[in-house]
């Protein structure tokens, strides 16, 4: 490892999932110090123990609760000194058709993946300013981008994610912040083969065709999605703000129907 994160501290949030911690540990494994954040603290606990590191430390909030966002970031302000890099990895998940998505579907995925990332974002400002060399990484979604059948409420949130990415590059550049996203494309996790189970498919199913055709013809893993967010939470990516990065198997690339 090339401790490219050395005495950095970092929060990830949406920590307890597979992406969330894979993301932890490489940031660990290159030097940095890690706040983990989720809102399921069984989950989290479970995660925390996974990783296995006295570089890290694990914060049960909801980060749609505005009132445990302040306290949490309150709590950092009063003694953890500067914050060099957020992750908004959380996100929830609506399975609906937009024509048959209701109102209450709406505001419980706009609480999260918008509002919820903004609430963390606008508090961590702050002490990322004060750090000197402050990147923000959005884990948004290659379908907020290219869109696709039957998740449109989730595809929408992370367009939102995508847009207000390029915005806050462009507001906060002058403080020192870089702001950059990546958008995942089919990746498995646990959430992925839990879900997969509940609908019937079997495994060599899911690890075979549950994912969405791409040129890179597999799914991703946890692993391959937190390679790039630390490149462009490093010095190595200084000169790069405002950037979308797709890490989707060429699914973005193909020009390909989405159903």
């Amino acid at each position: 490892m090339t401790m490219r994160l050395e005495n950095m501290t970092a929060l990830v949030t949406g920590g307890a999932g597979d992406i969330g911690i894979a993301i932890a540990t490489l940031f660990i494994a290159e030097g940095a110090r890690v706040i983990l954040v989720d809102r399921d603290a069984v989950a989290l606990g479970k995660a925390g123990r996974r990783i296995g590191s006295s570089a890290l430390k694990t914060v049960t909030c909801d980060i749609a609760d505005e009132v445990a966002v302040a306290a949490l970031f309150g709590e950092m302000a009063a003694g953890a000194g500067p914050l060099d890099i957020l992750v908004n990895n959380a996100a929830v998940r609506e399975h609906t058709r937009l024509a048959d998505a209701d109102a209450a579907s709406w505001q419980r995925i706009l609480a999260v993946n918008v509002i919820g990332t903004h609430l963390v974002t606008r508090a961590a400002l702050a002490l990322l300013r004060q750090s000197g060399r402050g990147a923000i990484v959005n884990v948004a979604s290659t379908f907020g981008i290219c869109g696709r059948g039957g998740m449109g409420q989730y595809d929408a949130t992370k367009a939102a994610m995508v847009s207000s990415t390029r915005v806050l590059a462009i507001e906060e550049a002058s403080h020192g912040i870089r702001v950059n996203a990546v958008c995942p494309g089919s990746v498995l996790t646990g959430f992925t083969i839990g879900r997969a189970s509940a609908r019937g498919l079997t495994d060599d199913e899911l690890r075979e065709r549950g994912f969405v055709s791409a040129p890179i013809n597999r799914w991703g893993t946890p692993e391959e999605i937190a390679a790039p967010v630390l490149w462009l939470a490093s010095k190595e990516a200084s000169f790069i703000t405002g950037a979308v990065l797709p890490v989707d198997g060429g699914v973005s690339a193909s020009g390909m129907r989405i159903a």
